[in-house]
């Protein structure tokens, strides 16, 4: 992990100083722009520029403005964020860069109400959760359909992952008691396997950074958090609120020990949160930042950049089955951690 650091460190300083110096020729390559393109979402999706040209796939752009109406129109209305289309634009700078705002009779843009836009990362996850959707029913009518008998095709490569997650997670982490949380410990680790994978493969429409997005990571902790709120036991608040074997001074008149147990509570989805998509969102700087140097080894001359594209190909490559290996590991950890958080809930006395 710590060599993981250091070509992230060393990669991304160097991209940096490069933008830096090529600020003043605006033909220069930008991999800042270039990487933060990649990362970020977007109201299109983008899958090349030819010739100046953008070729991208336009997605609903569903928006409650500021005047209490809803307005539904397709993405490419704005034309790559170069027009404005009934009054509203995709910010090119400032607080709201990248975000659609609405124009005010006084000139000044301002978000809208609500936007409900279906974004590249959304539409991604609309993708994996169809493709979740279409191996689960295929599985589960094998089952129905071949009782008692062996598991073939599909089933095969699923099941090994199922029991997987039942002996060496559930199970040993909740304790008898796993079975009720079987259907969101699986959910949640096929979720974020899938768009894992799905983020590491560069064609349309695969290759969005969705668990590398901290609002989706956000939403993945705050369920684990909500689902142990609503299982746990009078045990578990009891050793939070009168955590037992600890000095009454601890306890009052100030509350210092409720005080640290609460924190915890708050900082475990907090981990969870911050775990996934440091991980994930580092992975993707470090591949793109090595697809950067060859086109900035390229504006310096023609040998450099075929020289520079040998190495980071290389790189990249080496770079990308180490990604595969941490999409599984971070599916495993966050899925392990939810786990060992509702078996800690759900303990008894």
């Amino acid at each position: 992990m710590m060599f993981y650091r250091k070509v992230l460190l060393a990669v991304f300083l160097f991209c940096t100083t490069y933008s830096v110096k090529a600020e003043d020729d605006r033909k220069l390559f930008a991999p800042g722009d270039f990487v933060l393109d990649h990362i970020g979402d977007a109201y299109d999706w983008h899958i090349l520029t030819w010739n100046g040209h953008h070729v991208s796939v336009p997605l609903p752009v569903i928006l409650y403005s500021q005047q209490s109406r809803f307005i539904m129109f397709m993405s490419s209305k704005f034309h790559h964020g170069d027009s404005i289309h009934k009054g509203f634009r995709i910010a090119n700078d400032g607080e709201y860069k990248g975000k659609i705002v609405e124009q005010r009779s006084d000139g000044s843009f301002v978000r809208p109400t609500l936007d409900l836009s279906i974004t590249k990362n959304v539409f991604a996850i609309f993708v994996s959760m169809g493709i979740i959707l279409c191996v689960f029913i295929s599985v589960a009518k094998a089952y129905t359909r071949r009782v008692n008998q062996a598991p073939k095709g599909m089933q095969s490569w699923v099941e090994p992952v199922l029991l997987f997650v039942r002996d060496d997670i559930a199970r040993p982490a909740i304790g008898y008691k796993y079975k009720r949380f079987m259907p969101y410990l699986l959910t949640l680790f096929f979720f974020i396997l899938v768009n894992n994978l799905m983020g590491l493969i560069p064609f349309f429409p695969f290759g969005a950074n969705v668990t590398g997005n901290i609002a989706v990571t956000l939403v993945l902790a705050l369920l684990t958090f909500i689902v142990i709120t609503l299982t746990s036991t009078k045990t578990y608040w009891g050793h939070i609120f009168n955590t037992p074997g600890v000095p009454w001074w601890l306890k009052f008149p100030l509350p210092l020990m409720p005080f640290i147990e609460l924190t915890g509570v708050i900082t475990k989805p907090f981990v969870l949160m911050v775990r996934l998509f440091a991980n994930i969102t580092a992975g993707h700087i470090i591949v793109m930042g090595f697809f950067s140097l060859i086109f900035i080894f390229g504006d310096m001359s023609v040998g450099a950049g075929f020289g520079a594209s040998i190495i980071s190909l290389i790189f990249t490559i080496f770079m990308f089955f180490l990604e595969l290996l941490v999409a599984f590991i971070q599916a495993y950890v966050f899925t392990l951690l939810s786990a060992l958080y509702l078996g800690m809930a759900v303990e008894e006395h």
